[in-house]
């Protein structure tokens, strides 16, 4: 597979940040605070594990006006330096007394102040990653300041990607695309779904993929009942589907779609429910297109599903966003509403309960260009693979 650089030019975090500092004028904002691992690495560049770690607290700076501040554990100091941040504080982490609270206290009083209101990401599909008690100090630490959620705005600016951004998602789905190329080659009757998966996992780190960070799977006679618990120590049995769902890693960007298997003879339920979905994700990739909704996607999508019988899909949505996280904003649902334009990139997965207590899902990931969609994952076959 072919080399793809990674990181990004500088110009890419100032064009980010920009379009964030005309987001914070239209709101009427002095600052933006940022504290989770993909707002926080969106604009520094700051790419490391150790997230992992809950430990200790990590704080980012957006002024109204020049670069972001960062204000992070003493541990990082020489990984933030090499971005192109400037500005960085540190303090001994971890100090349960005080963990870097009074210095972003300090930063955002001497900043300049207009309008009194410091954006975070409080609302919808957001969460601080600090300790509660500690946000609640800094507040009462700003005397007439006021922090406004700005939650669905920063999900609205990481919603439309660059080209750079693009390209690793692209090759994050090739890995994707090998592993899964592969598994008819290996999956046999008789095997769990740990070992197929487990091989999987191999085949799309030797593709090239940094990490697996999602991998799960489910399978049952003619379908599963559950697409999220998985992979289990369950055999494959003949008559039997499984299905595997992705999140492979390249630079910090997912790929995330599934594909289905038989094993044996399918029963004729199974193969009508597999090109329902199919259908499905044809009639949502012909649907999205710059000015259309997600709605118009999820209604395109489910007419299909509906008109071959299906009785209920239990997901909640079909399809969602993709990037620096496995599921991003927007949700592809009946009220959702968010318009398509292009550089986003989304999932399309079209999924419905056939029979009673069976599941046939199918995803697929796509960009959205002036001319309308473009797939990233390879299309699967339309036809169900078998594996004797």
């Amino acid at each position: 597979m072919g080399f793809l650089e990674r990181g990004f030019e500088k110009s890419e975090f100032e064009k980010r940040t920009l379009k964030a500092q005309k987001m914070m004028a239209e709101q009427k904002l002095d600052a933006v605070f940022l504290t989770t691992e993909p707002n926080v690495r969106y604009f520094s560049g700051f790419f490391t594990q150790f997230w992992e770690s809950p430990t200790r607290p990590w704080f980012l700076i957006v002024p109204a006006t020049g670069k972001p501040i960062a204000v992070i554990p003493e541990i990082g100091a020489s990984g933030m330096a090499a971005t192109w941040i400037d500005d960085i504080h540190t303090w001994t982490s971890p100090t349960p007394s005080d963990d870097g609270i009074s210095i972003v206290a300090e930063i955002l009083k001497n900043l300049s102040r207009k309008y009194g209101r410091i954006g975070a990401t409080l609302g919808v599909e957001s969460h601080l990653r600090m300790p509660f008690n500690n946000f609640i100090e800094l507040s009462s630490r700003l005397t007439h300041i006021e922090f406004i959620d700005i939650a669905t705005e920063i999900h609205c600016l990481r919603s439309v990607k660059s080209e750079a951004e693009i390209e690793k998602i692209r090759q994050a789905c090739k890995t994707a695309n090998i592993g899964f190329a592969n598994i008819p080659n290996h999956a046999r009757t008789g095997q769990t779904e740990q070992d197929i998966c487990k091989q999987m996992r191999i085949d799309m780190l030797e593709a090239g993929a940094d990490i697996i960070k999602y991998l799960i799977s489910g399978s049952g006679l003619n379908g599963y009942n559950s697409i999220i618990m998985g992979p289990t120590d369950r055999r494959l049995n003949n008559g039997d589907v499984l299905i595997i769902d992705v999140g492979a890693v390249y630079d910090g960007y997912f790929s995330d779609f599934d594909r289905n298997f038989a094993f044996g003879r399918p029963s004729d339920t199974t193969l009508k429910a597999y090109k329902s979905v199919y259908e499905a994700t044809d009639a949502g990739f012909k649907t999205a297109r710059p000015g259309a909704t997600t709605t118009d996607i999820y209604t395109a999508m489910w007419s299909v599903m509906e008109a071959a019988g299906a009785l209920g899909n239990d997901v909640g949505r079909l399809g969602h966003g993709l990037g620096m996280q496995l599921t991003e904003w927007p949700s592809i649902t009946p009220f959702d509403n968010t318009q398509l334009v292009p550089g986003m990139v989304i999932t399309l997965e079209p999924g419905m309960m056939y029979a009673p207590g069976k599941f046939m899902v199918h995803e697929e990931n796509i960009v959205i260009t002036e001319a309308g969609a473009e797939y990233l994952s390879v299309r699967c076959s339309p036809e169900l693979v078998i594996i004797e």
